[in-house]
């Protein structure tokens, strides 16, 4: 494939940076709470390739699974080991697990604000055409990246989603846009045809809001309410599956090649959208280029955090829940008991990860695109 290798390369970074940014966090938190932290590793925990150096105690080395990396504090699992992670009261304690989680999804947030800044902030009111597929009615008819639509059949559009209800009543109908292009008004027959499948689009366009220049203010305030969103669909979504709202198949938990196959069409939707902006320069009208590539890493970085802090055994979220009995009740949880849970737990994660990704190859995921 064309975009294979350059595919490859952005998705191990990008899922290595995630990774690697979730346990910096761990590491941050652990020398903040005075605990001592043996190894910080690049990649994951394996054969040693070299030690590059050392610091204030800790040996920074890299292994030969070049993904992400870990932490390995002192006396992770033994409280009898002094200034170790085990020894170290509970909100300490707390404070180094919910790091990890919080680094990804400060990530997600500079991520979408970086967006944010790039592509501007939408301006209701009128409708933009942000995309026209090759082949389809619409280039057809000439219509082209950046138009702004103004009617169709006649009546006034100022909404995205009024513009796809009537483009979708009218299917294997010819409509009449009206559509200013330059300073210039301009009225276009186009017929959107039922044949075409969703994810192609009727006409072939794809519609958004005219965009202005966003300040620092909304970049950052935008990039927030988005991570925080995000982040409430994901723990919501075990609840409307529960409710019936969201077919399981729809929500199926994807492997590494599912993730990467995401990757693949978002490097290749950016790489291409890059292109035709170069060579339509010249024109004037040079259409945005896509950063669905972004958009995904802050995704995912978001789907990180949120996971790790789910109270699940052997995660972040698990290890937290075993310190609220010492901080509400003063009580702690034996530590042969947390080992023993944790260590099920994690042979079970094991397993899980296996099944989804070995189901990945022989039933893969009908995957939405960005």
């Amino acid at each position: 494939m064309e975009f294979g290798f350059l595919t490859l390369i952005v998705f191990l970074l990008a899922l290595s940076g995630m990774i690697f940014i979730h346990e910096l966090g761990h590491f941050i938190a652990a020398r903040w709470a005075k605990i001592e932290v043996e190894e910080f590793g690049f990649g994951l925990p394996s054969y040693k390739i070299a030690t590059l150096f050392k610091w204030q105690g800790t040996e920074f080395t890299i292994h030969a699974l070049p993904l992400g990396g870990f932490v390995r504090p002192k006396g992770e699992n033994d409280p009898n080991v002094p200034g170790g992670f085990g020894s170290a009261s509970p909100w300490k304690r707390l404070v180094v697990l919910a790091a990890g989680p919080l680094m990804n999804l400060l990530t997600a947030v500079i991520v979408f604000s970086a967006l944010i800044a790039f592509e501007g902030v939408p301006v209701p009111g009128r409708v933009k055409i942000d995309a026209v597929s090759e082949n389809s009615p619409a280039q057809q008819a000439d219509i082209r990246t950046g138009d702004i639509l103004l009617a169709i059949n006649g009546e006034k559009v100022t909404e995205v989603e009024a513009a796809i209800a009537i483009i979708r009543e009218n299917l294997d109908q010819p409509v009449e846009l009206l559509i200013e292009r330059e300073g210039q008004t301009l009225t276009i027959t186009a017929t959107p045809l039922s044949s075409r499948t969703p994810q192609q689009g009727a006409l072939g366009i794809g519609l958004t809001y005219p965009t202005r220049p966003a300040t620092f203010i909304e970049s950052v305030s935008g990039g927030a309410a988005i991570t925080a969103l995000q982040a409430a669909t994901i723990v919501y979504l075990p609840v409307a599956i529960i409710q019936g709202l969201i077919a399981p198949e729809d929500a199926r938990l994807i492997g590494f090649k599912g993730i990467y196959d995401l990757f693949n069409f978002s490097v290749q939707e950016d790489v291409t959208s890059r292109q035709e902006a170069a060579q339509a320069q010249s024109a004037g009208s040079a259409p945005q280029p896509t950063n669905f590539t972004l958009n995904l890493i802050g995704v995912l970085s978001i789907s990180l955090g949120v996971f790790n802090l789910f109270p699940i055994p052997a995660l972040d979220g698990g290890r937290i829940l075993f310190t609220l009995p010492e901080i509400l009740f003063r009580k702690r949880v034996p530590p042969e008991w947390e080992n023993m849970v944790n260590g099920i737990a994690m042979l079970l994660l094991i397993v899980l990860m296996l099944f989804v990704n070995i189901m990945d190859f022989i039933n893969p995921a009908e995957l939405p695109t960005p």
